[in-house]
């Protein structure tokens, strides 16, 4: 134990990571330099200021509420356990960190000790981000797709090719019909369907690739999905002059999901936002969630930028259709596969903020089955 903050200051500031502590309010009482480094403030500027800001929204507004809910209850939901989310710096940037949370007595007094590690700066951090993505090696599977679309072609190529051949040679012997051209007529017609059949093989055979059959939905919430998804978006510092924000209907946070996989489509869809605002001044992405009918949840990722070409739009979520230059067009396709098989739906639309929005459906879930 403790006798004073400033001989756990004197610890602490040798701590190469950000360190920082708060009391039960959730004032900050010390703040090391690793902390001063990653954030941009002195910690003059901090002391007794509240913790939240250093934190995007809706977690700013929400915190001091967990905090009381910890004293009142005694349940640990992120003491003692390290989580990945988010973080604002004082410039308005948020950025990926890799949090942990400790309690400790000073002077006989409960106080709490957050262990920060800026995951956008760090070498380290592929590695963490490898664990966190082990469980998306299915979604790997299928966006390696894209090495494999010049044989993908190549195979479809060749009954397409007979199918042309054979209805081209039908079309020559119905110009003259005669009585003895009439089997061959037969033959090429039995052909091209032969051929027809299969280019469906094909198809199905790339179907079945992707589809890993019914999937086991557990009950999650969509706050920890989202802000799991962020930092990894976010991971290569592309969240620089990104005023990002979240919010989420408390009414239908808990969803029926495999996390892992719509941790995908939101990451897939984030980054999508913040390559189609490269070239624009006022950068701005919302990620928010509604509860809709028929027991569904709507989450949408909304963007400040260019907005959709409406040539694109109409078959955005077709494969190898790409919004994007060098794209291949199968990140968006792998997003709709994933939400179809969640039991949703997947559509864009001007955003509010002037740009796309991207929404899916997802199934909500009742919060007495996850307590219980």
């Amino acid at each position: 134990m403790f006798r004073r903050i400033d001989e756990l200051h004197a610890l602490i500031d040798v701590v190469p990571d950000a360190m920082v502590v708060i009391d039960r309010t959730g004032a900050i009482r010390s703040f090391n330099k690793g902390a001063e480094r990653i954030f941009g403030y002195s910690e003059e500027q901090l002391l007794g200021e509240n913790v939240s800001v250093l934190m995007p929204s809706p977690d700013r507004e929400a915190h001091d509420g967990y905090i009381a809910r910890y004293l009142e209850t005694g349940e640990k939901r992120i003491i003692g356990r390290g989580r990945v989310t988010t973080a604002r710096r004082r410039n308005g940037d948020t950025f990926p960190i890799e949090l942990g949370l400790g309690e400790v007595e000073i002077a006989g007094v409960l106080h709490f000790t957050g262990f920060i590690r800026d995951l956008s700066q760090m070498r380290e951090s592929e590695k963490l981000m490898h664990s966190l993505q082990a469980d998306l090696a299915h979604v790997s599977r299928i966006s390696s797709m894209g090495s494999l679309a010049n044989s993908i072609a190549h195979e479809l190529n060749q009954p397409l090719t007979g199918i042309a051949n054979y209805a081209g040679a039908a079309m020559d012997l119905l110009d003259d019909p005669s009585p003895e051209d009439l089997e061959n007529l037969r033959h090429a017609v039995s052909e091209c369907r032969n051929e027809a059949l299969r280019a469906g093989d094909i198809i199905r055979r790339l179907r079945t690739f992707i589809s890993r059959g019914d999937v086991e939905l557990e009950i999650d919430s969509l706050r920890r999905i989202v802000n799991a998804a962020t930092a990894i978006a976010l991971v290569d510092g592309d969240g620089r002059d990104v005023d990002f924000s979240s919010q989420f209907a408390s009414d239908c946070e808990w969803v029926l999901v495999v996390p892992v996989q719509i941790q995908q489509v939101l990451v897939n869809l984030i980054r999508n936002a913040l390559e189609a605002m490269q070239d624009t001044d006022s950068k701005r992405i919302r990620v928010y969630s509604m509860c809709e009918g028929d027991g569904m949840v709507r989450v949408s990722v909304s963007d400040s930028g260019p907005g959709l070409d409406p040539r694109v739009a109409e078959r955005l979520f077709h494969p190898f259709v790409s919004t994007k230059s060098s794209g291949m067009g199968l990140g968006l396709s792998i997003c709709h596969t994933i939400v179809n098989a969640h039991g949703g739906k997947i559509w864009a639309g001007p955003s509010e903020l002037g740009g796309t929005e991207f929404s899916f459906t997802l199934k909500r879930a009742d919060l007495r089955d996850a307590d219980g």
